[in-house]
Parts: C-alpha cells; sequence; structure tokens
C-alpha cells in the first residue's frame, strides 16, 4: 500500500532547470570550458559537485572543483532572485494538496543544494506540506547511486515498497530502480533527452498520478 511520496525537485516541482543552465554556462565561460549540450544533458540529476568534478577531469582543469561549485552557485542564486520566469511546474501544487490531504507522507529528495532547496520551498510555501528535505550535494554518492533515495524513504518511516519516487532525469529513474522504489518517469518538456524507459509509468501531466488513479494502478498491479 502507497505510503510516502519522494519528490525529485528540479524538472519536477520547480522550473528551476532554464536557470540551472544559464548558471551553468555563464560558470563554462568564467573557466574557459566549452561544454556541448549532449554533454551538459548527461549531468541532469547529478549533484554539483560531481557534475565540477567530472569537468575538472574531463577539461584537465587545475581549478579545485569546489571553486567552479561557488562560480555556479553565486551565478544562479542572482537569477534565482531576479528571474521573473521561475515558476512551479503545471499541476505540480495540486497534485502535492492532493496526496497530502490524503494523508501520504512527502519527503525531497534532490541533488540540489539544500539553500536552492530552502530558497525554492520558502518562496513557494512548500514546507508545509512535507515531512523532510535531502540534498544530494550532502550526500557521498550522487545519482544514479540509490542512497539518496535509500535515505529518503528511511525519512519517512515506510519500506520502500510502500513509497514511490517521482523524477524526471534518467539519473534520477537509475537510482530510484536501484534503491527498488516504483519510479513515476515524469516527461517534463524541461528536461531534454533523458531516458525514461526504466520508469514503472511515464506521465506528461500530474492529474494521471492523482492519489486516486495511482493508488487504484498500483492495486490492479
Amino acid at each position: 500500500m502507497l505510503k510516502a511520496i519522494l519528490f525529485d525537485m528540479d524538472g519536477v516541482i520547480v522550473d528551476t532547470e532554464p536557470l540551472h543552465k544559464k548558471a551553468y554556462f555563464l560558470m563554462f565561460d568564467a573557466f574557459n570550458i566549452k561544454v556541448s549540450n549532449e554533454l551538459y544533458e548527461s549531468t541532469t540529476g547529478q549533484s554539483t559537485i560531481n557534475v565540477c568534478r567530472n569537468l575538472c577531469n574531463i577539461f584537465g582543469l587545475e581549478n579545485n572543483p569546489e571553486e567552479l561549485v561557488q562560480c555556479k552557485r553565486k551565478i544562479f542564486t542572482g537569477l534565482f532572485h531576479s528571474d521573473p520566469s521561475l515558476k512551479l511546474i503545471d499541476g505540480v501544487l495540486d497534485l502535492i494538496k492532493n496526496y497530502h490531504e490524503n494523508g501520504l507522507t512527502l519527503i525531497l529528495a534532490s541533488s540540489a543544494s539544500m539553500q536552492t532547496i530552502n530558497n525554492v520551498f520558502t518562496r513557494f510555501d512548500l514546507n508545509q506540506y512535507f515531512k523532510a528535505k535531502i540534498s544530494g550535494a550532502d550526500l557521498k554518492a550522487s545519482k544514479p547511486h540509490p542512497e539518496i533515495f535509500e535515505k529518503a524513504a528511511m525519512l519517512s518511516g515506510f519500506s520502500r515498497a510502500e513509497c514511490m519516487v517521482i523524477e524526471d532525469s534518467t539519473n534520477g529513474i537509475k537510482a530510484a530502480k536501484s534503491a527498488g522504489v516504483y519510479c513515476i518517469g515524469y516527461n517534463s518538456f524541461h528536461s531534454k533527452n533523458q531516458d525514461y524507459s526504466l520508469a514503472d509509468l511515464i506521465v506528461n501531466d500530474f492529474s494521471y498520478v492523482s492519489f486516486e488513479k495511482i493508488n487504484k494502478l498500483l492495486e490492479e498491479n
């Protein structure tokens, strides 16, 4: 029986992906590296520090990866507070309220930094719905490693068999399935070239996975 929902954030709850992309490419310019869109898209779902470690290795940078992280985060923070286009993903607030009102436990499991998570949750008043929040930046391993969802399930107080993940990235879906958790692949307009083939169910509209509909689907399966 479904007891808890483990939410990714970027591309699922809030449309920060365009801001992240702007911030990353401005950071790439600052360090004089030419990152292709294909390489950038392959990092979706990973923590910033892991992305920057990989970039330092790929481009042979002598900089400490943390220098790249701090540069990117400074740029992103400026965009977060100045870009009027930042908004919640269509339908997600209704879904969050629907789950919360029906007694499901909600956990946020995002690769974003806790500072970014808190900024988003404060701006959109989301703390009231969630039991806990986890930042992948604070963990040893990054998605597609299952650690973040293993910990999220533990924080929910329920078994992984009683949890469900909502993810929009290849790496996030791999992490959920490696953790042994049922996974909804949200085919987001904002997350390009992601592989949803491992997801248990793929949707492009959150109304398809309301409490009533997902419970009925799980019971049938």
